[in-house]
């Protein structure tokens, strides 16, 4: 069997037209290159005709059809599992390689033998830059991030957002945004896939910690690009958004900080979801955006149904 250099794997859910995008420029990023790469798209269960669409536009494409949601982790550990390089690179259905992007984090990785995840630059499709360099999460930031509070703790998220450094600089970080993560086989043979207790979110950071602990680095490489739209499958469902965040957010705090901190945060995190479903509720009462309004009530009590 031939030797695989670079490994592609591509987790999709309902973005059929992104998806295209995506693997059109990876095609693009790709030619001429001397890489050997696999494609790899693993589709959890969407119902719109992204699996047929892959068939018919990228017959080569190895193609994992999944019966059920396993969620962005199952996909993932999905897609590790048949994949042959020596190097994997992780993506999000809605980014778009620009330039030589893979065929450069390959070369970053190969020349920095200590490193065992790379990961490049992201762009809104406007072009501006979008922040992907990240420092552990400090409880301050577990608690208050993304919500109304999160003023208060303006010092802890300069932080962790890396305000401190420039973006325009090859440099070491604690953790990358997952949209494309490239990894190297020893680091998945020593740490293994993602942990699908995550079924989204924090499973990135996760992931990370974990290569970290492990000994090896992580570090940004802008010389590096992509596109990253952002957000395009997991907004989708609002109720189901919220909810996974929460949960995510608990089995992060509880692995990395304690059975005691992610008890008070299930109980900090009802108690905002209570307030915001308190205010939805009054402006529905004075019928401001009705509808907006009943979807957000809808979604609040839902969320503190099964948080």
């Amino acid at each position: 069997m031939e030797q695989v250099d670079l490994s592609i794997v591509i987790i999709n859910w309902n973005v059929r037209d992104l998806l295209v995008q995506c693997l059109r420029s990876l095609f693009r990023a790709l030619e001429g290159s001397p890489l050997r790469v696999e494609y790899i798209v693993v589709d959890n269960a969407s119902h719109d005709d992204s699996v047929a669409t892959v068939r018919r536009l990228f017959p080569d494409v190895h193609l994992l059809a999944l019966p059920e949601n396993r969620g962005y982790t199952g996909g993932v550990n999905a897609g590790l599992a048949v994949a042959r390089g020596r190097f994997v690179l992780v993506l999000n259905p809605d980014t778009e390689a620009l330039n030589d992007a893979p065929q450069r984090l390959v070369q970053f990785l190969e020349t920095h033998p200590r490193v065992g995840c790379v990961g490049p630059a992201l762009f809104y499709p406007d072009g501006s830059r979008q922040p992907s360099r990240r420092r552990f999460h400090s409880l301050p930031v577990l608690f208050f991030q993304d919500t109304p509070l999160h003023g208060l703790i303006k010092p802890w998220l300069n932080r962790f957002f890396v305000a401190d450094r420039t973006d325009e600089e090859v440099q070491p970080v604690d953790w990358l945004v997952g949209a494309a993560l490239c990894v190297r086989r020893e680091v998945l043979d020593e740490v293994g896939g993602m942990d699908e207790r995550y079924f989204m979110y924090f499973e990135e950071v996760d992931w990370q910690r974990r290569m970290r602990e492990a000994g090896w680095e992580i570090w940004y490489f802008p010389e590096a690009r992509f596109i990253h739209h952002e957000g395009a499958s997991s907004g989708q469902v609002v109720a189901a958004r919220h909810l996974r965040y929460a949960r995510s957010r608990i089995v992060y705090t509880e692995r990395w900080h304690g059975r005691m901190w992610a008890w008070l945060l299930r109980r900090w995190l009802r108690l905002f979801f209570m307030w915001e479903l308190m205010l939805e509720w009054a402006k529905l009462q004075l019928r401001h955006k009705p509808d907006m309004r009943r979807a957000r009530v809808q979604a609040y009590r839902q969320v503190l149904a099964e948080l």
